[in-house]
């Protein structure tokens, strides 16, 4: 019996070795149709051939796919042996949508390099090329970055790596490079740092520090900071406990499917789910309140997503660093790289990366004393108040012209951008506002982002929070952020919970204290100062954003679910977009303006609703 792999094999070698066309499909369709027997004879391809026993069902079937298909007949065509070694390495052998899954990173970068110097189909291209040299990956890395210089070809090889026991100073200089890269942290919410390993918390003891005068108290300090912490988590956990009991809140019952108060569960398993519920949202409320004690040196763990190109820039400003912390990551990092992705990281400190790291170094020490000579002149702001301040914005009817011409431009008949302006210009309030409103009509959850004429609007906000607030804003990559280093000169936030359960003595104590060491360690070593610096005081930045990320911020950070620092601070950001442009603010349709207790509630019900459906 002949199969129909077979057929095909036959019908391509008669020809010329290409694919089995829509033509071709026509005619072996009319004879199948024509003929509904078991028994067919091309006839009409090659008389002298005779194909016997041909499982019709699969050739019709076949056919009919080629022939709804017209861009078939450029398939590329492979004998069984091909296919053998293809399915090794890519999803399909016979589809042109295929995953690529061949183990080496530096072949799957390069056969996607390929495609813009060659005719060739990629599974053809590892076939000729990768299949017969098992080195053709790295060889051509090696001829296109070093001899070429074509950076663009290095962000097609991507790794994953992990960084662990690394200070929130150093993972936030590593998180200042956004893009090309993903990351994922330790949560301080979800986890308690209150474990020692040897005796000892866990933080960095800085390598230049500790081999200064400052060593015993700079211990002394951070030590302090994290007994605080560590003895307050059980009374914190027993207040919060005690301010919201667990019979205050309603929790599915699986008798009456709805919700139902806590001492009205009569099954073990909903009273057991109720629990958990509520002892994670007890736990993570009593996290979230006394983080401001950990000092930066706190270390955590942090997993990176990106391609070879992020990498290599991130390994060379990581060498460039004035930290020995980050520098000495850069050497561990580059090791570990070198394991997976070596051929796109090559040049991260070669005489190329060596380059561009004395560029960064020289230009931050020139701008550094240039800076200084400027910024004596400036006073000092002693509002430490305001945490939100909207520096520069756009005029309102500016702002909603620039949105309303690039939605029209999108579907305009090749009309120019500078007569769609003017006529927008032209046109009635009412009618500007129409189109607006149109164009988020249809949001109905804040996943359904504005389209990207809201990227024609920017804001610019000075901002003034905590440093553990500051970590979750820093997670965002679509904007422009700039900071400076980390102090006490801003003074600090207290938790109302704080002072609620009578702990503001050692709280205040230990930033007292933080402050202390800062100032002492920040008079020759500004940039390891940081490292003693609690989260809870307040850190100056600013933030440049479009509309759209905007939109995706506030509706984001004000989830019930979130932290009540960010929630404020994107509340507030909101209300001033609010006062500036009034109808654009009334598009963030999913901004939550209200406060919770217990953040996490509703979020934990979720996960455990979701845990039951599991099992």
């Amino acid at each position: 019996m002949i199969s129909l792999s077979n057929l095909l094999d036959y019908l391509a070698h008669i020809d010329n070795r290409s694919n089995v066309g829509p033509s071709c499909c026509m005619t072996i369709l009319s004879e199948i149709r024509s003929n509904p027997m078991f028994w067919l004879t091309f006839t009409t391809i090659n008389k002298h051939i005779q194909i016997c026993y041909v499982f019709i069902h699969d050739i019709y079937e076949y056919c009919i796919f080629m022939i709804h298909n017209g861009h078939a007949s450029f398939y590329d065509y492979f004998s069984d042996e091909e296919g053998s070694i293809l399915n090794s390495h890519f999803s399909n052998a016979n589809s042109p949508v295929f995953a690529i899954i061949t183990p080496k990173q530096v072949d799957r970068g390069a056969l996607m390099a390929r495609y813009s110097r060659t005719d060739k189909t990629m599974r053809r291209i590892f076939l000729d090329e990768f299949a017969k040299n098992p080195n053709r990956g790295e060889e051509f890395y090696k001829r296109i970055l070093l001899e070429y210089g074509d950076d663009s070809v290095a962000e097609l090889g991507e790794a994953q790596v992990a960084i662990e026991w690394v200070s929130n100073i150093a993972s936030k200089e590593i998180e200042d490079h956004r893009i090309g890269l993903s990351y994922l942290e330790k949560s301080s919410r979800y986890v308690a740092f209150d474990q020692k390993v040897n005796g000892q918390y866990k933080y960095c003891r800085e390598e230049r520090i500790m081999s200064s005068s400052h060593a015993d108290r700079y211990l002394q300090t951070c030590d302090n900071a994290f007994d605080v912490y560590s003895k307050n988590i059980q009374p914190m956990q027993r207040f919060i406990s005690e301010i919201d009991p667990i019979d205050r809140f309603f929790f599915f019952d699986s008798f009456s499917k709805r919700d139902i108060s806590y001492n009205n569960l009569k099954s073990e398993k909903d009273i057991e789910s109720a629990r958990r519920i509520y002892n994670a949202t007890i736990k993570a409320k009593s996290l979230d309140v006394l983080r401001g004690l950990l000092p930066a040196s706190t270390l955590t763990n942090l997993a990176i997503t990106g391609n070879g190109r992020a990498f290599e820039y991130l390994l060379s400003t990581m060498y460039a660093s004035k930290l020995n912390e980050v520098k000495n990551l850069a050497e561990q990092l580059h090791t570990e790289l070198n394991q997976v992705i070596a051929a796109f990281v090559r040049r991260a400190n070669d005489k190329y990366g060596r380059s561009l790291q004395s560029y960064l170094a020289n230009t931050r020490s020139a701008i550094s004393e240039l800076v200084q000579h400027h910024i004596k002149n400036i006073e000092l702001d002693e509002e430490t108040t305001r945490s939100v301040k909207l520096i520069n914005f756009e005029d309102n009817i500016d702002a909603e012209v620039k949105i309303v011409s690039a939605i029209l431009y999108e579907h305009a008949k090749g009309q120019s951008l500078g007569k769609i302006i003017k006529y927008t210009k032209s046109i009635t309030p009412e009618d500007r506002h129409k189109i607006i409103q149109t164009y988020t009509k249809f949001r109905t959850n804040r996943r359904h982002r504005p389209g990207r004429a809201f990227e024609m609007v920017e804001y610019t906000f000075e901002m003034l929070t905590n440093f553990g607030m500051f970590r979750d804003m820093h997670r965002h990559r679509i904007l422009t952020l700039e900071r400076q280093l980390l102090s006490t000169r801003h003074g600090y936030d207290i938790p109302a919970e704080v002072i609620d359960l009578d702990i503001v003595k050692d709280y205040k104590d230990c930033m007292y204290k933080s402050n202390e060491v800062y100032e002492i360690i920040s008079k020759n070593m500004p940039e390891e100062a940081q490292y003693v610096v609690n989260f809870a005081y307040k850190y100056p930045y600013f933030i440049k954003i479009n509309l759209r990320e905007a939109c995706h911020l506030i509706e984001l950070r004000t989830t019930p679910q979130g932290h009540q620092d960010y929630r404020d601070i994107c509340q507030k950001m909101f209300g001033q977009i609010k006062l500036v442009h009034p109808l654009l603010a009334e598009e963030m349709k999913f901004v939550d303006l209200n406060k919770y207790e217990l953040e996490r509630f509703n979020a934990e019900k979720n996960v455990e609703k979701k845990r039951s459906e599991l099992h």
